[in-house]
């Protein structure tokens, strides 16, 4: 839902407080932000679970399986290491589920395959697929996966009296969730609000793809080359296939910095007036608050396709009234010059909105006093004089 008028703000607030620490913060970035998904990489690629499994699999050889305390202390040992672990799965999901459905979830992306016997390490391929499908099946995955370990090793326990398997996993289940791309992001990562830009499945884009790279499907058979390379880059730019209320309301989010060659585009005589569905604004009024360094300019272009400064939105507003309240002199300047709209003559200063503020009440009322200096130097200056009686009748009869 698009927001009322309201005055721009920044959401880069500067931290205070931080001056004498920050030679510490510079040394020190992992205090700021956690890793990103290449360096959680490289810290597990510089670590092998073989180095933590072999000693542990010595030791619980040496285990008495025939000892009660002993197979007391593994099932409790075990039991408590599953259910936190089962937990943490569960926990996953619910985030996995989450990001299925972020902004983004449609999008087409190309993931490496799980490793295959005999494969050639030297070369990459991919396997296209839809990241929020990929998501969801990747924490089904690791749902059943810890489900079928955990029902194996008790089935084995109970049916054979194996109790090596107990131990075992009671120290490795944690290094074997570990080793999960979503469990890595979700809990020692930004979590799912990073873990697009983080690429925590290094999967690529279209257009990342090199020709180096091979696009297989779900057997690992290379698909034909012309799906693998990057669509071609037109030289001409793509045509704006926005419609202009679109177009309109997106300069509006877009605030002081916005690009307005897309909304000057796309106005015309017929459109130059036209008022959104919700709100009834029109590009003037959008114009008139926006505080580009193009305003004045925008505004003359719009004068001449026919603008009407003196159109209401739904609160009653005028032209006038959007640059008292956002704080643009240039668009008063404009609206109130004689050369231009003349808005004195309009009676853009007297209009009243449906709390029965005028436009020089809205410019002191947000502190803007620029614009309430422009308006009431412009009616000073601009006293009306006693108009011609059959001239006045004419235009009511008109209106």
């Amino acid at each position: 839902k698009r927001l009322s008028p309201s005055r721009p703000f920044s959401t880069s607030r500067p931290n205070k407080g931080l001056e004498g620490h920050q030679t510490d913060i510079q040394q020190h970035p992992c205090i700021l932000a956690p890793p990103t998904n290449t360096q959680r990489n490289s810290i597990m690629a510089g670590f092998n679970k073989m180095f933590v499994m072999l000693p542990v699999m010595l030791a619980a050889r040496k285990l008495d399986g025939e000892d009660p305390n002993t197979i007391f202390l593994l099932r409790c040992a075990y039991g408590a290491v599953q259910a936190i672990m089962i937990v943490l799965v569960l926990y996953i999901y619910s985030q996995a589920s989450a990001l299925s459905k972020q902004k983004g979830h449609d999008k087409v992306v190309f993931v490496p395959p799980p490793p295959q016997p005999l494969a050639d390490p030297n070369k990459k391929t991919y396997q296209e697929k839809v990241y929020g499908q990929h998501v969801i099946s990747a924490a089904r995955q690791l749902v059943g996966t810890t489900i079928f370990g955990v029902c194996m090793t008790v089935g084995l326990h109970i049916w054979k009296g194996m109790v090596i398997g107990l131990a075992i996993q009671s120290v490795m289940a944690p290094f074997n969730l570990i080793e999960n791309a979503l469990a890595k992001c979700i809990l020692m990562g930004g979590g799912i609000k990073t873990a697009q830009e983080d690429k925590i499945f290094e999967e690529k884009t279209r257009e990342e793809l090199t020709p180096e790279d091979e696009i297989v499907d779900e057997y690992n058979q290379p698909v034909e080359d012309s799906k693998k390379l990057p669509a071609a880059k037109s030289e001409t730019p793509a045509k704006d296939t926005r419609n202009f209320e679109d177009i309109l309301l997106d300069t509006w989010d877009q605030g002081a910095a916005a690009d307005i060659a897309p909304l000057m585009a796309a106005l015309t005589e017929k459109n130059v007036n036209y008022k959104t569905k919700e709100d009834k604004w029109t590009p003037l009024m959008i114009m008139s608050g926006l505080g580009s360094k193009k305003t004045a300019s925008a505004m003359r272009q719009m004068k001449a396709l026919g603008a009407d400064a003196s159109i209401v939105d739904g609160e009653g507003w005028n032209a006038l009234h959007w640059s008292a309240f956002h704080g643009s002199p240039e668009a008063a300047k404009v609206l109130l010059s004689e050369s231009d709209y003349n808005g004195v003559k309009l009676g853009l200063h007297t209009a009243e909105d449906k709390e029965k503020l005028c436009a020089v009440d809205h410019a002191k009322k947000e502190g803007n006093k620029e614009v309430a200096e422009i308006i009431e130097a412009a009616t000073s200056t601009n006293v009306p004089t006693q108009p011609d009686s059959t001239k006045d009748e004419g235009l009511r009869k008109r209106k």
